[in-house]
């Protein structure tokens, strides 16, 4: 899971909103410390991918990276096989969903017999000078090996990791601020429905390549939304980096600042700042006088509050009437 970043109020260097922003996106920048030997192994493999998108990729390389994503040589209480190609010992190698007895074959791999022509051919293309777009070629590595499926398991990881060093290529950066892996686990089901539409056709990409591309989109569109908020939530803490604000005050700004949904009143203050509601008034009453908070104008039956108009002002947010600000 990717965890939201707290800003506490502090001036913030230039490494702590990079840090941020990259919590927030999903991008692994080397500043986070993996939670256990599984984490340290995807994160090894991404950024290998992606920092040495520049080498070649063979076999040994993706078996690296298979191990690193199974350091036990376990996916769950199966057996997986390290440091070489699936062998369909215990049968033909299929994705299936549904339960015992009533299981929907969703797609059915190669022999294991073909797997080293298949891996030959895969990776000649692969590593060759592109005669298409890089970012193209991303979508096709993606499909390529995930269809040829040439691992008991991990394929669509290192699938993800194959397109990304692409991208890497692409962009000739291993630094990004977006994520496609993370835009895929947004729309998964999407993305397996399309897969198995294209892995059951005739294998005309065209569909494929058309949501591939479209997804990356998304993920660089959503990136750009979240790098506006988090920038915007550190100019608003620089300008209010020498007002005291108590724990409560700061945490539910907080909230506010990340989008909070619906409208913020007294009774919602104490249940986020966890005390009663007349110590809630007393920190929005503080906050109003300070022009960190305003009432808002929609009316109801109970008073709520919002952002000040200067506080939104000088931390770049948009403003009531629409305008926008960005001001540094």
């Amino acid at each position: 899971m990717v965890k939201t970043s707290e800003i506490e109020g502090e001036l913030l260097d230039v490494a702590s909103v990079r840090s941020s922003i990259a919590r927030h996106l999903g991008v692994d920048i080397g500043a986070i410390v993996p939670a256990d030997r599984h984490v340290d192994g995807v994160v090894e493999m991404v950024l290998d991918a992606t920092v040495h998108h520049d080498q070649p990729v063979t076999a040994e390389r993706l078996f690296g990276w298979h191990a690193g994503l199974f350091p036990t040589g376990y996916s769950g209480i199966a057996r997986v096989r390290i440091g070489g190609w699936r062998t369909d010992a215990t049968g033909p190698m299929q994705v299936i969903s549904g339960p015992y007895g009533k299981q929907r074959v969703h797609f059915e791999a190669p022999p294991s017999a073909r797997l080293d022509t298949e891996m030959r051919r895969f990776l000649d293309w692969f590593n060759e000078d592109p005669t298409t777009p890089a970012i193209i070629k991303a979508g096709l590595a993606h499909l390529w090996f995930v269809t040829i499926h040439p691992l008991d398991d991990g394929n669509g990881r290192i699938a993800r990791a194959l397109g990304d060093l692409w991208l890497a290529r692409a962009d000739r950066s291993s630094q990004r601020f977006y994520s496609l892996s993370a835009q895929i686990q947004r729309e998964r089901a999407a993305y397996y429905s399309i897969l198995e539409r294209t892995q059951k056709s005739s294998l005309d990409v065209t569909e494929w390549l058309l949501w591939f591309l479209g997804a990356l989109q998304r993920a660089i569109d959503h990136a750009d939304s979240t790098v506006d908020t988090v920038l915007a939530k550190a100019r608003f803490w620089r300008r209010w980096a020498q007002t005291a604000m108590n724990p409560r005050q700061i945490t539910v700004l907080n909230r506010l600042l990340d989008g909070f949904d619906g409208k913020l009143t007294t009774r919602k203050w104490s249940i986020l700042a966890k005390c009663s509601q007349d110590t809630a008034l007393r920190d929005i009453n503080d906050l109003v006088e300070l022009g960190a908070l305003r009432r808002s104008d929609s009316g109801g039956r109970s008073t709520s509050y919002e952002l000040g108009g200067h506080a939104l002002l000088t931390a770049g947010f948009t403003t009531a009437d629409g305008d926008s600000a960005s001001q540094p």
